[in-house]
């Protein structure tokens, strides 16, 4: 819940006292606003030699609180939108540095060559898409398999599998950037991409649709992780998809999964994180190895 009045007041006029403390602290925040969950923290002023927040949806830079911009407490930010780092460091006057979004291409990902359907769709699309069965009847007349709206009602890790299982079963996955497709709750003209694109690239799928066009995202993605349809008109995007069919590869399915591995599994932010936080966990440098040795097998 959002702290009082006075409890923020109290964040800007008291500050923190840093102390030799080995332990650290990385407060993740959905949005910019969660920066305040800082206060219901026990005993943070004084228990923490060092401080960093790991922000999610970091283009809603307007939602920074203002008590957070005064205060100070905060010795690294991380976001992860690349062409935000300069309003940040001018909005919190601390360090800041970019984590991509990625996924875990390790445990759940995967490079399936049998492919079940050759177009996917999930989560938010475009209007002419959004009806599951009106898309597979186009699909039909366009002989592309296609696979709606995948249901669930776990929202367990077990959910996060089902998907990922979907993905290795698909050529194609469905995704429009949310400056093709406006919606109330996405950003008016900052691109970005989500989940969708990096857990579909890391099931060694391509991501069909309109993508966001950003330098960071330019560079963290690569040629074929994505078919540009160009438009949200249905009748012209099925066309250019089973045009795509037609010289689709199972080697790019490989290609996917062996480039998520190199540069969209979490492992490589968390290893970002820990270098800042001056920390070595046993964990995640067993797992780096694990990481390399399955994209080392990749390319033998």
């Amino acid at each position: 819940h959002k702290p009082s009045t006075m409890a923020q007041l109290e964040l800007i006029l008291f500050k923190r006292k840093k102390t030799n403390n080995s332990e650290t602290c990385l407060l993740i925040a959905p949005i910019p606003t969660a920066l305040l969950n800082l206060i219901h923290m026990p005993g943070w002023r004084k228990r923490f030699s060092y401080i960093a927040a790991w922000v999610i949806d970091s283009y809603w830079i307007n939602l920074i609180p203002k008590s957070i911009k005064l205060s100070h407490h905060f010795d690294h930010v991380f976001i992860t939108t690349e062409e935000d780092i300069p309003a940040w460091v001018s909005a919190m006057k601390t360090p800041t540095s970019c984590l991509a979004w990625g996924s875990d291409v390790l445990r759940l990902g995967g490079k399936g060559q049998k492919r079940t359907w050759d177009l996917t769709r999930i989560g938010r699309q475009p209007a002419e898409w959004d009806d599951d069965a009106k898309t597979a009847q186009l699909c039909v007349k366009q002989n592309i398999r296609f696979h709606g709206r995948i249901k669930s009602t776990d929202p367990t890790v077990n959910n996060q599998m089902l998907l990922m299982h979907h993905y290795q079963q698909t050529k194609f996955l469905l995704a429009f950037s949310n400056t093709a497709h406006r919606n109330e709750y996405t950003h008016a003209t900052r691109q970005y991409i989500t989940a969708r694109w990096t857990d579909a690239l890391a099931c060694g799928a391509i991501v069909a649709g309109v993508p966001p066009r950003e330098a960071g995202i330019d560079k963290l993605l690569w040629e074929g992780a994505t078919l540009d349809l160009k438009t949200t008109r249905i009748d012209e995007g099925l066309q250019v998809i089973s045009q795509a069919l037609c010289t689709w590869k199972p080697e790019q399915a490989t290609k996917n999964y062996l480039l998520s591995l190199e540069r969209l599994d979490w492992r490589w932010r968390f290893a970002e994180i820990a270098l800042v936080l001056n920390e070595t966990p046993k964990r995640l440098s067993e797992e780096i190895k694990l990481l390399k040795q399955k994209i080392a097998e990749g390319k033998s």
